[in-house]
Formats: structure tokens, C-alpha cells, sequence
């Protein structure tokens, strides 16, 4: 039985397909639902169209559910057809005629629409402190190996040294920066959509506002129809996002696949945490940053798949956003898997020290030779042609101890410091807290 169904219902072969995957996202969106239900109760009884009494029991129903969900003991019985009907139906099964009230001045459009916007507000906050405990580990690893040395490439080629400390601080400085995209699709799912119905308001006096305030939201879609254009907008913004985020992985498991590889040999994990070959008893294989390259370079392509789901679709709701779960929901989860690897891998790291005092890295110091001439008094390009010459001639003989790179940013002033104070700015502008403490106090 649907929600919506009349006298009769759809064929089997039209209701398998459009039901597709969403029995299994929408496990993933009860807790939300509930929650939902349980502010557009108090904004009923606010207004009206409900009784003290009625919604006393529909907040103790709604309650009992939620707690059913935490416990793992919630599902959705076979035959009804989603998160919205099942939640329903139990309220009525369990307490009667008031269950039926609960959907007055609501469509399924902005019920799935709230859900959805309170999933990714609590799935983000989940990213972002995941996000933190790596950014802090990799903060941790740049002031313990600031002094360590390493080759630095451009176009894979030997280029200038660099240093460990430069090389992890980089990747937590790129974190930082992911924040900030992160926190545009944070204020896009941190808008209420509940009271634009289908898209078009209703006759009743809904208070928008209320609602609003007791989920916690920062701000609430004023025009009903741009609320229902949101979905779609919300979920590209966080596809971007969590792309961004997936591009900085991609890059350090990829460094890290090329610095395990034997004629690298800078870095080294411990045998128990690679892997092994069916017939190469040497091997130690750096699986799992493979993996976690193959996951981001999947993350990183689902802006273009939303993109293209959302091509020439005219303003309303339209089902063919049923599929944009397919895409964030699995992507959400992969990035989570992926930062609490990368975390779980690094606290484990070893490196390789003293890397450039062998001379094959030598050349590594031209720059530093042709700076030191120009300090001196010679011409930028005199300097350049000569410590050109002299490698030609292979008369290049640096001293490979000495750097010095001082200025904000470099081998020897990394900005930790600053790095540190960007990242926890753009955490404090995110404002977890005042969530918290409104969805607490729904479920008291």
C-alpha cells in the first residue's frame, strides 16, 4: 500500500523500477525523517491543526521510532514503499487516527527534501572531523620530519629538494582549503525546505519559521519553488566538495605508491599493513593506497555524473532526482572510508633519512648554487650559464647539506602555525553546535 494510492496501484514490472535502490538509502534517511516529523507535529499544533494531546503522542510515537532506528530493530515491511509510509503507517497502527494527521500541510516532495538536507548537514560534520584528524596527524608528521630532506619533482623529473615536513604539511594545508568548499555545501544543506509542499506552499498557515528553529537549521529556503529547486543544487555544490577533498587524497596516495616503490624506497609502512603476492615472496604491495587512489578518482567524477542528471530539467520536482542518492550517498561514504584510512595508515609511516647526501641527488642544488652567485654579486644568467657548464662538464659539486629557505612558506618556515589557524577558522564557521543542541532538545 502507497501513501498516494487510490484504488489501484501500479503494475509490478513500473513499481520495481521506480523504486529502484531507495529502499536501502532510505534506511540511511529514518533517523532524518523522524526527525522532520517530529518539528512539522509542533509547527501542526502551533498553528492548530493539531491538539496538545495529539501531538504528545505523536512526539512519544515519533521518539519510539527514532530510538527503534538507533537500535537497529527499525525496517520497512514488505509492500510499503518508503521510509515516509512506514513512519506513517506505525504511528497509525500504533496509536490510531492521529497517525493520519502527521502528513497535513506536506508533500512527500519536502519530506524527502528535509531529509535529505539533515542527512548531509550531519554526513558533512562527519567529513569535517574526519577531515580534522587527519589534517592534525599530517601537522604532527610536518614538525616531527622538518628537518628531513627529499627530493622535489616537477614534471616527475628531479627539480629542487624539498623536505618531509613541506611534503605532509602541503597535503594539510590543501584540507584546510577543501573546508571551505565544503562549508558552501554545508549552508546550502543547512537551509529548511519543509512547508514548500510539492513545490507550490499550501492554504494552511504554516509556520516556516518554527520549523526552521527546531532543526536547527541557520536559514530556510523563503521561495517554496527555489526550495524544491535545491535539490539538486545541494547535492552538485556537495559533489564538488567532496571532490575537492577526494583530488588532495588522490594526490598523497598517489605519492605515496611512487615513495614505497623500491627505487624511491623513501618511505616504508609496516609488513602488516601491505600486502603480499601469490608467487613474489618479496613483495609488499601498497594496496590500500591504491585503493583509496581508484575511490577518490571516483568521488572526483560524480560532479560530472550530477551534472548530467540534472541537464535540461525544468523547474518542479521530477524523479529523475531519485538517482542523485545513487551518486552522493555512496560517495559520502567512500570519502569517509577513505580520510579514516589515510589517518589510520600514516600514524604508521617511516622515512627515509639523510635521502640527499647521496650524490645522485647532487643536481638537486643547482638552484641553490646559482642563488648563493647571485647573493654574491653575480648577474641572474651568468650565475644560471655558469652552474649550467659546470654540470655539463660534471665539475657540479654542492654542498648537499646546505639549505636555506626561510621565507613563509618554505623548507625552513613551514606556517604550521598559520596552516593550523586556517583550518580551525573554517571549522568554527560550520557551527555544529547550535545543531546539536536544537536536535537534542527535539528529542528530550
Amino acid at each position: 500500500m502507497k501513501l498516494w494510492q487510490k484504488a489501484t496501484g501500479s503494475k509490478k514490472e513500473v513499481e520495481q523500477f521506480t523504486i529502484g535502490r531507495d529502499p536501502e538509502f532510505d534506511i540511511i534517511l529514518a533517523p532524518f525523517e523522524v526527525l522532520g516529523s517530529m518539528a512539522h507535529a509542533h509547527m501542526l499544533a502551533q498553528i492548530g491543526l493539531l491538539t496538545e494531546e495529539e501531538n504528545e503522542i505523536l512526539q512519544k510515537g515519533l521518539k519510539e521510532i527514532y530510538f527503534e532506528i538507533e537500535q537497529g530493530k527499525f525496517s520497512i515491511a514488505p509492500g510499503v514503499e518508503d521510509v515516509h509510509s512506514q513512519v506513517e503507517f506505525l504511528l497509525t497502527e500504533r496509536f490510531g487516527e492521529v497517525g493520519k494527521k502527521l502528513h497535513s500541510g506536506r508533500s512527500r516532495n519536502d519530506q524527502v527534501l528535509v531529509d535529505l538536507k539533515l542527512y548531509y548537514r550531519a554526513a558533512i560534520q562527519g567529513i569535517v572531523e574526519e577531515s580534522k584528524e587527519l589534517f592534525d596527524l599530517l601537522i604532527e608528521l610536518s614538525e616531527k620530519h622538518k628537518d628531513d630532506l627529499m627530493p622535489g619533482y616537477t614534471h616527475t623529473q628531479l627539480a629542487m629538494p624539498s623536505s618531509f615536513g613541506l611534503w605532509f604539511s602541503s597535503f594539510a594545508e590543501g584540507l584546510a582549503e577543501d573546508m571551505n568548499l565544503l562549508k558552501a555545501a554545508f549552508d546550502l544543506s543547512n537551509k529548511n525546505p519543509l512547508g514548500s509542499a510539492a513545490g507550490y506552499g499550501s492554504s494552511f498557515p504554516l509556520n516556516r519559521t518554527l520549523t526552521t528553529r527546531l532543526l536547527g537549521f541557520g536559514d530556510l529556503h523563503h521561495n517554496v519553488i527555489n526550495a524544491q529547486n535545491s535539490r539538486g543544487k545541494t547535492e552538485r555544490t556537495l559533489g564538488f566538495a567532496l571532490a575537492g577533498i577526494a583530488g588532495t587524497l588522490n594526490k598523497l596516495a598517489t605519492d605515496v605508491c611512487l615513495f614505497m616503490n623500491q627505487h624511491f624506497a623513501f618511505i616504508s609502512f609496516p609488513d602488516d599493513l601491505t600486502t603480499g603476492s601469490s608467487i613474489m615472496p618479496h613483495k609488499k604491495n601498497p594496496d590500500v593506497f591504491e585503493l583509496i587512489r581508484a575511490k577518490t578518482n571516483q568521488i572526483q567524477s560524480v560532479p560530472n555524473s550530477i551534472g548530467y542528471l540534472l541537464t535540461n530539467m525544468s523547474t518542479g520536482y521530477h524523479r529523475d532526482m531519485q538517482l542523485l542518492k545513487e551518486e552522493v550517498f555512496p560517495a559520502i561514504e567512500s570519502l569517509s572510508s577513505c580520510l579514516s584510512m589515510s589517518t589510520f595508515m600514516l600514524k604508521s609511516i617511516k622515512i627515509r633519512e639523510n635521502i640527499l647526501q647521496d650524490s645522485f641527488y647532487k643536481h638537486l642544488f643547482s638552484v641553490e648554487v646559482v642563488n648563493d652567485l647571485v647573493l654574491q654579486g653575480m648577474p641572474f644568467r651568468d650565475a644560471y650559464k655558469k652552474v649550467g657548464l659546470d654540470i655539463e662538464a660534471d665539475h657540479f659539486a654542492p654542498d648537499q647539506g646546505k639549505i636555506n629557505h626561510q621565507h613563509e612558506g618554505s623548507i625552513g618556515n613551514l606556517c604550521t602555525d598559520e596552516i593550523k589557524a586556517k583550518m580551525d577558522r573554517s571549522i568554527d564557521s560550520f557551527d555544529f553546535e547550535s545543531i546539536l543542541k536544537a536536535i537534542s532538545k527535539l528529542l528530550v
